[in-house]
C-alpha cells in the first residue's frame, strides 16, 4: 500500500534570469508541514545525448572546454532541446555537428534528471549505431571548440577510475547502453 505525500504550495514565482540556454527562478514554497521558504530553480528545456559506436566497437566521445568546471573534460555529443523539438531530432543534427559522423541504428534508452536539485533539466539518451562518417559533415556551432576522441570500452572504463571522464550524463548513460547491448546480446 502506497501513500503519496503531499506535495508543497506555490506561493509565488519570481524569473530573475533569462538566458540563452535557461532562465534562473526562485520560488517560494509552503510545504505540507506549514513550513515556507526558497528554492532556487535552474529552468531548462532539456538535452539529447547519443552513446555512438562505430562498426569495429569504439566509442566516439567529444572533449571540449566547459566553463563551469574550467576545463576540458571528454563526453558523449549532446545538445540542447530547441522549442517544440523532438530529442530524436536534437541528437541527430547534434551528432552530425559534434562528431562528423551519422547512425543508421538508433535505440532510445531513457531518460533522466541531470541535477534534480537545483534543475528541472532531463536528458533524453540514445544508443548510435552503425556510425558513418560523413563526407561533408555540418559545421560545429560558433561557440564550440570540439576534438573527437574514439575510444574503446575498456579505455572508458578506466577513463572513468582515472578520473579522465567526470562527467555524470556521460558515465550513466554508458552503463545504461552497456546493460542494454548486454541484454539484447542475450536476446535471440
Amino acid at each position: 500500500m502506497s501513500t503519496e505525500k503531499e506535495l508543497p504550495t506555490y506561493i509565488e514565482q519570481q524569473l530573475f534570469y533569462r538566458g540563452r540556454k535557461f532562465n534562473f527562478d526562485v520560488n517560494k514554497l509552503r510545504l505540507p508541514n506549514g513550513v515556507e521558504g526558497n528554492w532556487e530553480c535552474i529552468r531548462h528545456p532539456g538535452g539529447a545525448l547519443a552513446v555512438p559506436i562505430t562498426q569495429d566497437g569504439k566509442l566516439v566521445l567529444v572533449k571540449q572546454y566547459r566553463f563551469a568546471v574550467e576545463q576540458r573534460i571528454l563526453e558523449f555529443p549532446a545538445g540542447t532541446l530547441e522549442v517544440n523539438e523532438e530529442p530524436a531530432i536534437t541528437i541527430k543534427r547534434e551528432i552530425q555537428e559534434e562528431t562528423g559522423y551519422e547512425a543508421k541504428k538508433w535505440h532510445y534508452l531513457g531518460e533522466f534528471p541531470l541535477a534534480p536539485g537545483y534543475s528541472d533539466e532531463y536528458i533524453y539518451a540514445f544508443l548510435a549505431q552503425e556510425l558513418e562518417k560523413l563526407e561533408h559533415p555540418p559545421q560545429q556551432d560558433d561557440d564550440e571548440d570540439i576534438e573527437v576522441i574514439l575510444m574503446s570500452f575498456e579505455e572508458f572504463e578506466q577513463g572513468i577510475i582515472s578520473g579522465e571522464i567526470i562527467d555524470g550524463k556521460t558515465i550513466a548513460s554508458f552503463f545504461i547502453a552497456k546493460l542494454f547491448l548486454e541484454k539484447n546480446r542475450n536476446v535471440s
